[in-house]
This record gives C-alpha cells, structure tokens and sequence, in this order.
C-alpha cells in the first residue's frame, strides 16, 4: 500500500489547481461527490471558499472528508 500522497487536478472558478491527497482520502473525496451528485470541482470550490486562509486546500479537503463519514 503506497501512503505517499499523490497529486490530483482541479478547476476551481476557472482556475487550475492541484492538490496532493493520500489514495484513501481522494477515494472517500470522489464518493461523496457522488453520494451528494456534485462535481468534484465544485465541491472542492466550496471547501476552498470555506477555509479561508486557515489551511491549505488539501488540508481542508481531508478535514471534510473525515468529518463527513464521522458524522455518519
């Protein structure tokens, strides 16, 4: 099992960006863009707007995640 993260594209407001996720945690990030019926790149929009400048986007990102199947 490779932990390493791995760097995955988006497009954020029309802006390309890309963040280095862990292969559990991107997986996790796709199925709940499908269980909500959201692109990725717009959920990934709204995590963005939300963090502020708090922590990185990726940061963000695995915190959503997580809070989302702890919340289940």
């Amino acid at each position: 099992m490779n932990d390493r993260p791995a760097k995955h594209s988006l497009t954020l407001r029309g802006h390309r960006t890309s963040v280095s996720l862990e292969a559990e945690f991107w997986r996790g990030f796709c199925d709940i863009a499908r269980k909500l019926d959201r692109p990725i790149n717009d959920l990934a929009a709204e995590i963005d707007e939300e963090r502020g400048t708090r922590s990185g986007l990726a940061s963000a990102i695995r915190l959503y995640v997580l809070r989302y199947y702890r919340d289940r």
